[in-house]
């Protein structure tokens, strides 16, 4: 990993859910046979998506994330099937159970079900399957919402290897949707915005963000939520990363912006409170030890990294 150009910070961590090693091979999906060959692969495996839940079997230092296809079937019903890709070669399949099948699976001696909050903060598994994991569950949890056609309230059918859901009445098309996300720092010279939403743990503080609306760019989203949130006009915007946020499915797209205005007025009905901090103060928060105990979130989540870079002095408005 590159050092940071403070000492202090560390080498820079990887970013959550992001640089799958899978080949998503999208070109099988529509191949009813050729995905059936796959599922029958010795090398295939799958990941287990109960709702909110994953289930990993439990195994030490890191937890097994994978199943072999027979395994998946015995936890119980499983009415869809989402084919990921390929890791070397070998399939591999997300499969969701009920959510009440994976609540009750808790009991069991050999498996950890748990949420993928908990498992990316915590480092239940190896970091190399945050990403299927994610994409698995953004696309499940889709079909849970997507049982009935939108169009003539059909119930629709899976078909694609999982990537679409047909209806046999109106033959509408319906695919995954993936939400728009802005998240941004506005920076002051050397001082940034934070905002605390009643959501947050006790001491954290992060970058603001909100949902890009119909017609609108990436930049004029960034000046409108600064703007309504916080009270803060900005102009220029930069550009710094993107990241998917599977709860339940959406894109966050990271941006630093240039604060025009400096005086903040809370939107109290989103943020509990808003305020500026030093470029010394955000170094300590993600070190864990600002004065006051204040963090920033953890490494997982795009918005340490965006934090990260305006500290580490990368981020210019020339």
């Amino acid at each position: 990993m590159p050092m940071s150009p403070r000492s202090d910070l560390g080498p820079k961590p990887l970013l959550g859910y992001t640089d799958s090693r899978i080949q998503r091979a999208a070109e099988r999906r529509i191949d009813g046979a050729a995905i059936a060959t796959l599922a029958a692969d010795a090398r295939a495996r799958a990941y287990i998506i109960g709702g909110d839940l994953i289930v990993l079997k439990k195994a030490a230092p890191l937890n097994d994330a994978l199943f072999t296809i027979n395994e998946a079937k015995a936890l119980g019903e499983t009415p869809e099937a989402v084919f990921l890709g390929l890791l070397d070669g070998a399939p591999r399949f997300g499969v969701g159970i009920p959510p009440q099948t994976a609540e009750a699976l808790k009991a069991r001696d050999d498996l950890l079900v748990t949420d993928l909050r908990s498992i990316a903060v915590q480092g239940l598994v190896d970091a190399e399957h945050l990403p299927p994991i994610a994409e698995a569950k953004a696309v499940l949890h889709w079909h849970l919402r997507h049982r009935f056609c939108a169009n003539c309230g059909a119930p629709t059918h899976v078909v694609n290897a999982g990537w679409r859901r047909d209806c046999p009445s109106c033959k509408t098309e319906h695919f995954p949707r993936v939400d728009p996300v802005v998240i941004m720092l506005a920076i002051d010279g050397d001082r940034c915005l934070l905002g605390r939403s009643p959501r947050f743990a006790p001491t954290m503080w992060s970058c603001l963000a909100g949902f890009i609306e119909p017609g609108e760019s990436i930049e004029d989203a960034v000046r409108r939520e600064t703007l309504e949130e916080a009270g803060i006009a900005c102009g220029r915007v930069t550009f710094f990363g993107s990241q998917p946020w599977p709860f339940p499915s959406s894109l966050m797209i990271g941006c630093h912006t240039e604060a025009a205005t400096r005086n903040i007025v809370v939107d109290r009905e989103e943020l509990e409170d808003a305020r500026w901090f030093s470029k010394d103060e955000a170094a300590d928060m993600m070190m864990r030890r600002h004065k006051d105990g204040l963090t920033t979130p953890p490494p997982v989540a795009i918005a340490h990294h965006i934090i990260r870079a305006w500290v580490d002095d990368e981020i210019h408005f020339d």
